[in-house]
C-alpha cells in the first residue's frame, strides 16, 4: 500500500473490515506442550512463554485469546506484551493443527480479516486446521502503536511534498520525524520493537502454545515476509509455509521501491490497455495515450485539488493512492473507470477518494478501521533504513522513472521517511535460506503490481526448501482468488505435505 513520501505498504486491500463482537463465556484452554520438542526452547528464561496455556473466550463464531511473549526478545524476564488471536476450529471436528494467517501490510490486521480468509482458505482446508488469526505485535489488538488523531492522519495521507529542492527533502524528513516522535510519545518502548524478527519469535511461541511441533503457515504480500523471517530463525519447526504474493527479505528500501515502481507501472498499462476495449474508457487512444493522460490528470490535480462531495480535497498524493487500491485486483477495473471518468470528464474527486480511503482504512465517518497506517511506519522504519542523501535519492529517482514514468515519482524519496525516526533500525538476518526446513511453497503472479514477479523467483531461489508456483494473470496474490490450478497445489501441500512440482505454471 504506498504512502508518501515512500511506498512499501505490500498488503491486500480488497479485505472486508469486520465489525469485531465482545468476548463472552465460556472459555476453552489449549493443549499445553507435552515435551521439549514440541516447545521449542530449553532456555528457562523462555520456558513460562513457549509452556504457557491459552485460554481461549467464546468471540461470536469464533473464538479469541492472548498469548504473553516478551517486550524485548533480548531480554525476557523484563516486560511483558500480548499478542491477541482469534480462531475458527476445524469444521471437520478433528484437527490435523493450527494453520496461522497472515494477511500483509505490515500493519493489516488478522483478526480483523476473517471473512477474507473464511472465502479464500478451502473448505477441505477448514475442515482439516482450526484457522488461527493473529495480529503481530504493534498492530490493531495486540500492543497497538499509536501515533496521532484522525484529523493528523487526514493531513498526512493528502500531504503532497516537495521533492525538488533540498530544503522540500528536509521538510519531508522533519515532519516524519515528527510522526515518528508522536508514535514515542504514545506508543513508548514498545515502538522499538515491533520488527519483523520480533514478530516471527513471537509466532515461535504461538505454535508452541497451539500444541503444535512445526508451523503451518499461509502469509500474504509482506506476511511472505514474516513467513520467510520464521523459517529462517526456526527452519527445524518450519513445517508447511506458503508465501503469496511474495517479497524478496534481502531487498533495500530503495530496490523494493523501483520494483514495485515497475510493478505498479505495468499494471496500470495492462488496465489503460483493457480499459481502452470498453465503450465508457475516459482514456482516448492507444495505450501510451492513455497513460499520458493519467499523467496529466495527475498533473492537473497537483496544480489545482479537485473538489469532492465529502468537503475534502483530493490530492495527487490521494489521486495516486485511489489508482493505486484500485490496481490490485483486476475486479476493481470498472470501479477505477468510472473514478477516473468523474474526474477528467467532470473534475470531480469523490470517487478517487473513496478508492483511496478505502486504501487507507478511513470511515465515512472520519475515523480510521484500525492502526495501520501508524504500524506500517513503525515497522517499515525498524526492518529497513533508507539512504536519506538527497543527491542518493535523486539518482534513485531517475532511475525509477525510467521504469516507471507515470508512477515513478510516488515511489521516490522513500529516504525521507524514516531520516529522522527516532528508534534505531534492527540489523538484517544474514541468510534466508532456512536450511533442513520441509519443502516451502512461494506464490508468484505474473503480473502483481505490489509485489512483483521476480521476488518470487528470488525468494523461491534463496530457501533451500523453496517450490515456486506462479500463476500466470493479473492482480495481487493468487490462492483463492486466481484459478483451480492454484488453489489445488496450495490445498493439496497444506493437507498432505506434497508440494507442487518446482516451476509449476497455472
Amino acid at each position: 500500500m504506498p504512502t508518501r513520501p515512500a511506498l512499501r505498504r505490500c498488503a491486500l486491500v480488497v479485505l472486508t473490515v469486520l465489525t469485531l463482537t465482545g468476548c463472552l463465556a465460556p472459555r476453552h484452554q489449549a493443549t499445553a506442550p507435552t515435551s521439549a520438542a514440541s516447545s521449542g526452547t530449553t532456555d528457562p528464561a523462555l520456558a513460562r512463554f513457549y509452556d504457557q496455556v491459552l485460554e481461549w473466550t467464546t468471540c461470536g463464531e469464533e473464538q479469541c485469546a492472548d498469548a504473553t511473549v516478551p517486550l524485548d526478545w533480548s531480554d525476557p524476564e523484563g516486560d511483558t506484551i500480548e499478542i491477541a488471536l482469534r480462531r475458527i476450529p476445524a469444521s471437520g471436528g478433528s484437527p490435523v493443527g493450527s494453520l496461522l494467517v497472515n494477511p500483509g501490510g505490515p500493519g493489516r490486521s488478522a483478526i480483523d480479516s476473517m471473512s477474507f480468509f473464511r472465502q479464500v482458505v478451502s473448505r477441505d482446508v477448514l475442515a482439516a486446521y482450526d484457522l488461527v488469526a493473529f495480529d503481530p505485535r504493534g498492530v490493531q489488538h495486540s500492543a497497538p502503536v499509536t501515533c496521532v488523531d484522525p484529523a493528523q492522519l487526514d493531513a498526512l495521507t493528502a500531504w503532497v511534498p516537495d521533492f525538488s529542492t533540498d530544503a522540500g527533502i528536509a521538510e519531508a524528513a522533519a515532519r516524519n520525524g515528527e510522526l515518528g516522535r508522536a508514535c514515542l510519545e504514545r506508543t513508548g518502548d514498545l515502538l522499538g520493537h515491533v520488527d519483523t524478527q520480533s514478530a516471527a519469535r513471537d509466532m515461535d511461541v504461538l505454535r508452541a502454545a497451539l500444541g503444535d511441533e512445526a508451523l503451518t503457515y499461509l502469509g500474504f504480500s509482506y506476511g511472505t515476509e514474516l513467513g520467510a523471517t520464521y523459517a529462517a530463525l526456526f527452519p527445524e519447526r518450519a513445517g508447511r509455509l506458503v508465501l503469496d504474493g511474495a517479497l524478496d527479505p534481502t531487498l533495500d528500501s530503495g530496490q523494493v521501491a523501483a520494483g514495485q515502481a515497475a510493478g505498479f507501472e505495468n499494471a496500470l498499462r495492462a488496465y489503460v490497455a483493457d480499459c481502452q476495449t470498453g465503450a465508457q474508457c475516459p482514456l482516448d487512444g492507444d495505450v501510451d495515450a492513455g497513460l499520458a493522460a493519467v499523467s496529466t490528470l495527475f498533473d492537473r490535480v497537483r496544480a489545482n485539488p479537485l473538489p469532492t462531495t465529502s468537503g475534502r480535497e483530493l490530492t495527487v498524493s490521494l489521486a495516486f493512492s485511489g489508482v493505486a487500491a484500485a490496481l490490485y485486483s483486476q475486479a476493481s477495473w470498472p470501479v477505477l473507470t468510472q473514478a477516473i471518468g468523474a474526474a477528467v470528464d467532470r473534475g470531480d474527486g469523490t470517487a478517487l477518494l473513496q478508492l483511496a480511503d478505502s486504501y487507507y482504512g478511513r470511515n465515512p465517518d472520519g475515523t480510521y478501521s484500525s492502526n495501520q497506517n501508524e504500524a506500517f511506519s513503525a515497522i517499515t522504519c525498524l526492518d529497513d533504513r533508507p539512504s536519506a542523501d538527497p543527491a542518493q535519492m535523486r539518482a534513485d529517482a531517475e532511475a525509477i522513472a525510467q521504469v516507471a514514468p507515470t508512477v515513478g515519482e510516488f515511489f521516490s524519496y522513500g529516504g525521507a521517511s524514516c531520516a529522522q525516526w527516532p528508534v534505531p533500525a534492527v540489523p538484517a538476518l544474514e541468510s534466508y535460506a532456512a536450511p533442513g526446513a520441509a519443502p516451502i511453497v512461494v506464490v508468484g503472479t505474473t503480473n502483481d503490481p505490489a509485489t512483483p514477479y521476480a521476488w518470487a523467483e528470488q525468494l523461491a531461489g534463496q530457501l533451500s526448501s523453496g517450490v515456486l508456483l506462479t500463476y500466470e494473470g493479473e492482480g495481487h496474490t493468487a490462492y483463492g482468488r486466481s484459478n483451480r490450478c492454484v488453489k489445488d497445489a496450495v490445498d493439496t501441500f497444506l493437507l498432505t505435505g506434497e508440494a507442487p512440482a518446482d516451476g509449476t505454471r497455472c
